[in-house]
């Protein structure tokens, strides 16, 4: 709508990406702020509550928590974008296709563990990664065929691609999509853990895609020109309504956000650092989101081969649990980690 009343009546205030971003970021806040605690009411009066893994006898008290919140700030997020943004651009259009695909899987693997009463009782194994294929697979072709976006391949401190990907970097860029995905879901295990690095990665990526977008911004630090900026204001209201959820997912939680949002806040992650060719970089950016999935490698691998476990339980933060540390030190301690690796990501920015 702003964007609309800038090319029809010409009040040039509203051409700005960064007033249209605050814009975003206000109205995906007070929105998700003004849902969450009539989601959460229904949420209970229906028993619409987080089935608990019996492995962890900590979580128990967390029973009764209603989840599936990630379906209010993913929808707060669409609407503070689509009153924003300017829908002609097709790398506005890819982000909210890859925000309400991956919301669908996650809204439908949340509703089967609901109504089974079981953390097993959703969407297989199978299915979600199928899905997952399928929906990265749409959106890397929407990328090449209809955003036009580069195929070059692009590492930190170097000044142009190493190598044109082609055709491959659609099965890159799925690649890209389905770990980093999962990777938000297994890191979403402890109240509010995944929803503040989701929120510095968001920022870190959003300057990026900021840089990238303007021309003469990506000449001086020697970054290719991608006209992606709009997506910053995507980003903005992601982590808007993100900081709405957080103020009733913060210790002690009353609303997870189930798959429905971490599913769709690894995706959208992912596709802000493949328009902004900082794939290799978001290993840095989402370090924390890293380090959950390779201590679940590391354990599956270890035990496979040795019948050996590395840690008490993995993902990692189940381990500190399970040393008794307390739940909020676990939080706030990988909070910092991820706020220092995001730090240095940005940093690298101008080691080119």
């Amino acid at each position: 709508m702003l964007h609309w009343l800038y090319t029809t009546f010409g009040i040039n205030l509203f051409h700005y990406i960064t007033l249209r971003a605050g814009v975003a970021f206000f109205i995906g806040l007070f929105l998700t702020m003004f849902l969450l605690p009539r989601f959460i009411a229904w949420a209970q009066k229906s028993s619409r509550v987080q089935p608990i893994n019996e492995y962890v006898s900590a979580h128990q008290g967390k029973a009764k928590t209603p989840t599936m919140g990630g379906i209010i700030f993913v929808f707060s997020t669409v609407i503070a974008s689509l009153l924003t943004v300017n829908i002609s651009n097709p790398y506005v259009i890819g982000g909210l296709l890859t925000l309400i695909f991956y919301a669908y899987i996650g809204f439908t693997d949340d509703w089967g563990k609901i109504r089974g009463a079981n953390n097993l009782a959703g969407l297989s194994a199978r299915s979600k990664m199928l899905l997952q294929i399928f929906f990265g697979l749409a959106i890397g072709i929407f990328l090449i065929t209809v955003a036009k976006l580069e195929t070059g391949f692009y590492v930190p401190f170097m000044k142009k691609s190493l190598f044109d990907m082609g055709d491959f970097s659609i099965a890159f860029w799925v690649l890209v999509i389905i770990a980093t995905s999962n990777a938000v879901n297994l890191t979403d295990g402890l109240d509010g853990l995944a929803t503040v690095p989701s929120i510095f990665a968001l920022l870190s990526l959003s300057v990026i895609v900021y840089i990238v977008g303007n021309a003469a911004l990506a000449h001086y630090l020697l970054m290719p020109k991608i006209p992606a900026g709009e997506v910053v204001i995507i980003a903005m209201a992601l982590i808007g309504s993100l900081l709405g959820f957080l103020w009733f997912n913060c210790h002690p939680a009353q609303v997870f956000m189930g798959d429905s949002g971490s599913l769709t806040l690894g995706a959208f992650i992912a596709y802000m650092a493949i328009i902004s060719k900082s794939e290799i970089l978001l290993v840095l950016i989402g370090l924390i989101f890293v380090i959950e999935t390779i201590s679940v490698i590391v354990q599956v691998g270890s035990y496979k081969l040795r019948k050996k476990r590395v840690f008490l339980m993995a993902p990692i933060h189940h381990h500190f649990e399970l040393k008794q540390w307390a739940e909020n030190k676990i939080i706030v301690r990988f909070w910092i980690i991820a706020l220092l690796s995001n730090i240095l990501a940005i940093i690298t920015l101008k080691i080119r």
